[in-house]
């Protein structure tokens, strides 16, 4: 969320903010004026009724002293408190209808964002590695996960429905080997805490992060309750200092956590309809900083480095990719997507997506810092990236490593996980 003074102050730039998004202003900002002149008239309406009501108290309070009568002017202080209480009920009205508007409004793109009309105008940054190179066609993971048996596709489809996935014997421990690679690199190399969080969360942790109120549609919400199933780890970790002050000495701070994601995917039928590229649930690894705002851009491009190590050394060929003004999700000032080569669908996928939203989120969810030596508090900036999704990085294994016999190669970094060399055909499923 923007800061009320700087919308207010700057309503020309935030319409060029919101045009160079491929958004219309009129639609986000409409009657935002009409509602801040309403806003700010009741506060000085309230003001000068508080301040008759005091100069009546004190004059009922003279006649009180003085013995004289003192029935007319307590009558008028009754009239005065039904007023006031009627212009507090409007004004906590205006207050929700005024927040709600700015709960709307995108976050300001970084200076350094390309200027884009769709993700065709998103940059590449650079590129790491070469893709493989193979004697045969390479297939894509569904062909691969299926005829090793380590893929299921059609006894999810029975437990749960479409864009579920079952893994077997070594496609399970594959998953799980990720994981664990992912989580103790970070925690023992990168200098983050690990985190088990909650997998469900209350409507203000979604507020807090941004989800909420504007993605509904593509959050799983449990029946009778004000818990929602986690979209991914950044909603708790990004919440574990809600309403709190983050003591300096402690910035950045940096906390990671491995967990099941859930999403309904509304608005995606009949993309990615094959594999695991999208899917109702799925596993990742997730990267939360929380920085000074002077630091906080270095932080992104420390954060970033993070996730792709995790890709180096899997040895995947890779390319970083920073988002255009167009592609910019909502609560970013910038993002750098990195995307992995796949060559059994021959193309770039969408593997982690690292993030600074400065105060953005802070603010929603009234994240703060005091900075040394000031009485005062601000808000910290708040980072994330996936480090990685795991299913995608799963399936990049797979189309990367594949070898002419059907087999796939363990990469060497997880071999001490699996105890394998390589992941060959299993009957288990059958």
């Amino acid at each position: 969320m923007l800061d009320l003074a700087y919308v207010r102050e700057n309503l020309p730039q935030i319409e060029e903010m919101l045009r160079r998004r491929g958004m219309d202003p009129a639609e986000v900002l409409g009657g935002f004026r009409v509602v801040d002149e309403r806003r700010r008239r009741l506060i000085t309406e309230s003001e000068t009724l508080k301040a008759q009501r005091n100069r009546a108290s004190e004059e009922i309070a003279k006649l009180k002293k003085s013995g004289q009568d003192a029935s007319v002017q307590v009558e008028q202080t009754k009239g005065l408190r039904e007023q006031g209480d009627a212009l507090e009920k409007q004004a906590a009205e205006i207050d929700q209808e005024l927040r709600t508007m700015l709960a709307g409004i995108p976050n300001m793109p970084h200076e350094s964002v390309p200027v884009g009309k769709s993700a065709e105008d998103n940059e590449e940054v650079r590129r790491w590695g070469a893709p493989p190179q193979f004697s045969f066609t390479p297939k894509p993971h569904w062909e691969l996960g299926e005829e090793l048996g380590v893929l299921d596709m059609e006894r999810a489809a029975k437990l749960s429905g479409a864009r579920f996935a079952v893994y077997w014997d070594m496609g399970a421990k594959l998953e799980r080997a990720l994981a664990n690679f992912m989580l103790d690199l970070h925690t023992t190399e990168h200098g983050y805490t690990e985190v088990l969080p909650p997998y469900m969360v209350n409507s203000a942790s979604l507020y807090g992060t941004g989800q909420l109120p504007k993605f509904s549609q593509e959050l799983f919400k449990c029946v009778d309750h004000d818990l929602w199933l986690v979209p991914t780890a950044e909603v708790p970790l990004t919440n574990l200092y809600r309403d709190e002050t983050i003591d300096a000495a402690r910035l950045p701070l940096s906390v990671t956590a491995y967990t099941p994601c859930f999403r309904s995917e509304a608005g995606s039928y009949g993309k990615d309809v094959r594999g695991i590229i999208r899917q109702h649930q799925f596993q990742k690894v997730e990267l939360v900083k929380f920085a000074r705002p002077q630091e906080s851009y270095e932080q992104l491009e420390q954060l970033t480095h993070h996730a792709e190590t995790i890709l180096q050394k899997l040895g995947l060929h890779y390319r970083v990719m920073a988002l255009c003004t167009a592609d910019l999700g909502p609560s970013s000032a910038k993002t750098y997507d990195l995307e992995v080569w796949l060559p059994g669908q021959r193309l770039y996928r969408e593997i982690s997506s690292c993030s600074n939203f400065e105060a953005f989120q802070a603010r929603r969810a009234n994240v703060r810092w005091r900075p040394e030596g000031s009485k005062k508090t601000e808000f910290v900036h708040t980072l994330n990236g996936s480090a990685l999704a795991i299913g995608r990085t799963w399936l990049a294994v797979l189309e990367n490593y594949q070898q002419a016999d059907g087999s796939v190669v363990v990469p060497e970094v997880l071999r001490r996980y699996m105890g394998v060399e390589r992941i060959v055909k299993t009957a288990i499923s059958k």
